[in-house]
């Protein structure tokens, strides 16, 4: 191993004396390749559980252990995280010995990196951001951040100004590498494919936006903003797919009072050209109607207490996006898609009236998805590149 750093050497010495020594309650270390993962917020926690698991898919012998933000898997073994002393940590790197470590997220943990070092891991850095690099080291000691940095292998980095900051902490440039941001790549919902040509025939030439997971106390905005629309586009139709199926005849009723023609999907109702707006009983068939629209509003953003829905979905199947303002924890991926101009934030119904109206417009709409499509795309690629990285280090060094 080489020497280390002053800065990081520092540190390790404060860690080792503040802390008490404590037992670490980790399972025996499996057989074969092991790959453990760490991630800082839940939107990245969710990207790489995705990538986890096409990991798995590729590599089954491989065991993949989590720790930090990543949402329960069945084929993914979480672990908690140590308390960055010495201590614990160097417990824990010597119960799990990973081969690779994926890191997500800014702030380092010096002494569980280090430990993690001594055992001879790969390091590879996702989601690498134009951000400061965060320590838990006091502010009076000098900064062990690029001395963890230097431990890295990799870093996939989101943009040219992510590379540039971390060539002036140190990092040489062969190992970055600017694929985008780590955006969750789940295989979107499929659809009957008949059933989609036959729909889109009976719908072809009629402008189509869908509100998609949408809670009761929501149905009403989305009503009236279509129904505001309708005076523009008469043909407009609206396909709204409540969050629950028992949702769906109350929304039939308010839509109904608002004198609006329904259409009820799973009562065998197909639309025609008087209606204008088509209810189904719940998401069981988004993957059909996503198709089907080229504009989509994402429920449970409107209205408070829902937290919204990862937006990626839309995105990948090639929707121009709105969501309203409370989207909790799918924030950097909405502020992402926005960034690359495909998706729009509306505010209340006559926001969603206004924008549904201007980009129900299929060259609109189309501009917006593409730059959707785009970033997904972007995010495949870094995941490729990733899974091939982990696997080339694999094979080059063997079992430990």
């Amino acid at each position: 191993m080489s020497r280390r750093a002053l800065s990081l050497a520092t540190y390790l010495a404060f860690a080792r004396g503040n802390a008490f020594p404590k037992s670490v309650d980790l399972p025996a270390r499996p057989a074969g390749p092991v790959v453990w993962a760490y991630a800082e917020s839940h939107e990245q926690g969710r990207a790489l559980a995705s990538l986890c698991a096409r990991l798995r898919g590729l590599r089954p012998e491989i065991t993949v252990c989590v720790s930090g933000k990543v949402p329960e898997r069945a084929d993914l073994d979480q672990v908690k995280l140590p308390a960055d002393t010495v201590s614990e940590c160097e417990q824990f790197a010597q119960a799990l010995k990973p081969n690779v470590v994926l890191w997500a997220g800014r702030t380092l943990r010096p002494a569980l990196l280090d430990a993690l070092d001594q055992q001879g891991c790969h390091f590879i850095a996702l989601d690498a951001q134009d951000q400061l690099w965060l320590t838990p080291a006091p502010r009076w000691m000098p900064d062990p951040g690029p001395a963890v940095l230097a431990l890295f292998d990799s870093f996939y980095t989101v943009s040219a100004e992510a590379n540039r900051r971390l060539r002036r902490l140190g990092v040489d440039r062969s190992r970055l590498r600017k694929k985008g941001p780590l955006i969750d790549n789940d295989p979107p919902p499929g659809c009957d494919d008949l059933q989609h040509e036959e729909l889109a025939s009976l719908l072809s030439g009629r402008p189509v936006w869908l509100a998609a997971n949408l809670p009761s106390d929501e149905a009403g905005d989305v009503l009236r903003a279509h129904r505001i629309s309708s005076r523009l586009a008469h043909r407009l139709l609206l396909i709204l797919v409540p969050e629950r199926d028992e949702d769906a005849p109350g929304i039939a009723a308010e839509a109904e009072n608002l004198q609006l023609r329904v259409c009820l999907w799973d009562q065998g109702e197909l639309p025609d050209e008087n209606t204008q707006v088509l209810i189904t009983d719940g998401p069981e068939e988004l993957g059909l109607w996503y198709r089907l629209a080229p504009l989509v509003f994402l429920g449970g953003s409107l209205a408070h207490g829902h937290g919204g829905q990862d937006p990626y979905l839309a995105a990948a199947l090639g929707a121009a996006i709105l969501y309203g303002p409370n989207v909790g924890q799918h924030v950097d991926a909405y502020s992402r898609l926005v960034d690359a101009g495909a998706a729009r934030i509306i505010r209340d119904t006559d926001s969603l009236a206004a924008a549904v109206s201007h980009l129900v417009a299929p060259d609109q709409a189309a501009v917006m998805a593409h730059a959707g499509w785009d970033l997904v795309s972007s995010g495949a690629a870094l995941v490729d590149a990733v899974l091939s990285e982990i696997c080339a280090h694999l094979d080059t060094t063997g079992e430990p």
